[in-house]
């Protein structure tokens, strides 16, 4: 497995067309949730296998130091495998490294554990989002 992190055209499609099997066709989320301008501003992780993209995320920084985690999806052949924490690592891994103060996320309530052992708090329930209701976290970095 290759993670690949960046912003091109090219990274940007292959995240969309995971993100549009996971969020619109597994989970029926409407795909105008998924496209909400950002992805051109924001940096992607992709997990390649034998070059096909199994895996993304995207970071979102904004100029006060925060940022937000989002999209995270893996297709669904490659679940169970731990690639999804290998892509929460890796936009862990680059936030730091990109002077981040804090990395934000909205996931599903039934993941709130699976981010804890990560370091992320609970913040509080936000927006359901089709029939999924969202927890808002949040990953506090600590500069030594």
């Amino acid at each position: 497995m290759e993670v690949i992190i960046g912003k091109s055209d090219q990274i940007i499609e292959k995240a969309q067309a995971i993100r549009y099997q996971v969020f619109t066709v597994e989970q029926k989320i409407p795909n105008k949730l998924d496209f909400d301008g950002l992805d051109s501003s924001s940096e992607h992780v992709l997990v390649m296998n034998e070059n096909q993209p199994v895996a993304t995320a995207r970071l979102t920084i904004d100029t006060d130091g925060s940022s937000v985690m989002a999209r995270v999806a893996v297709l669904e052949a490659y679940r169970g495998h731990g690639i999804a924490s290998m892509v929460v690592k890796a936009l862990m891994g680059h936030a730091t490294s990109q002077s981040v103060s804090s990395i934000e996320i909205h996931a599903h309530g039934y993941l709130r554990s699976y981010y804890e052992k990560f370091g992320f708090a609970f913040i509080k329930e936000v927006e359901v989002v089709g029939e999924h209701q969202l927890i808002e976290m949040r990953y506090q970095i600590v500069r030594t």
